[in-house]
């Protein structure tokens, strides 16, 4: 049975206690379930911890590991992850034995060949105008995913594609639970080709057809940015990813200029020149720790 936050508690319980031999949990409510004496977990022999470095970016870790100390030690456990950071490194030094290292491709962080990847150097106010003008030219099978860094973000993308009459629909993690499956079922059934969404849809998504994602927002790190980009261009298909990225991303360029490098991309020159300026001003900074630094220059 799955058991998840936002659906009907009472009915995961009345599933889990008619008898289940696979169980599929978040952590949250795994956790809920185990504390109420509903979830029995000591006899379980095959645990299975998926998208570990996203549980752990998004705090999970003290609630894995108490529900890890109460499993019987002579499981068998599988950890899958997109990334090897360290914390995920060190989940696997404390809850496995002898563990065996599987791995597809390199582990360093890349993104997959199989999308263009395309940056556009711009100011804030420029995105919307620009973000409306692809919308407007985009062709009648495309099916787009955008990435925007809040929730007020996204829902001010969707009331403006609402107004405009476009078929879009939006997601993040103040939506209710049947809202996010409506609008997964609408995307994935063609009922909408556009879905705004946060980062609660960068990864585990397996959505067909999906021709663009567009990076409203760069994300924070550049794991993220690769697990977006990943949306698209999968199982064989092509894709393209679409980034705006403005002054207040700077901090990123270095590592965004070395992904797309890595995968033969086109780099704009104005890409290289603010990681110049950023590797700079951290030179100065650690040079000179006292002397404050004016914002406002371009880049």
């Amino acid at each position: 049975c799955c058991l998840y936050g936002g659906g009907d508690r009472k009915q995961q319980v009345a599933e889990l206690k008619s008898g289940v031999d696979i169980v599929i949990a978040t952590p949250g409510r795994m956790n809920d379930l185990f504390d109420s004496g509903d979830l029995y977990i000591e006899n379980i022999t095959y645990l299975i911890l998926d998208e570990a470095d996203r549980m752990l970016d998004m705090g999970f870790e003290a609630q894995l590991r108490r529900v890890l100390y109460g499993i019987r030690p002579n499981r068998q456990t599988v950890m899958t992850s997109a990334t090897w950071p360290s914390g995920v490194r060190r989940l696997a030094v404390s809850y496995t034995k002898d563990p065996i290292q599987v791995y597809v491709g390199s582990l360093d962080l890349t993104a997959t060949h199989s999308v263009a990847q395309i940056i556009h150097i711009l100011e804030e106010g420029d995105k919307e105008k620009t973000f409306f003008d692809f919308i407007a030219n985009m062709g009648p099978d495309a099916k787009v995913i955008v990435f925007c860094s809040t929730k007020g973000k996204t829902d001010y993308l969707s009331v403006e594609c609402i107004m405009k009459r476009l078929p879009s629909a939006s997601i993040h993690s103040n939506k209710e639970q049947c809202d996010r499956e409506q609008a997964i079922a609408d995307i994935m059934d063609g009922t909408a080709k556009i879905l705004i969404a946060t980062d609660v849809a960068s990864r585990g998504l397996d959505i067909d057809d999906v021709t663009h994602v567009i990076n409203y927002d760069f994300p924070k790190n550049i794991e993220e940015y690769v697990h977006r980009v990943g949306r698209t261009g999968r199982a064989g298909k092509t894709g393209e990813s679409i980034s705006y990225f403005t002054r207040e991303n700077w901090a990123s360029a270095g590592e965004l200029i070395n992904i797309l490098e890595e995968a033969e991309q086109y780099v704009p020159k104005e890409l290289y020149d603010m990681s110049e300026r950023f590797a700079s001003r951290q030179q100065n900074k650690t040079q000179n720790p006292k002397r404050g630094f004016r914002s406002g220059s371009r880049w």
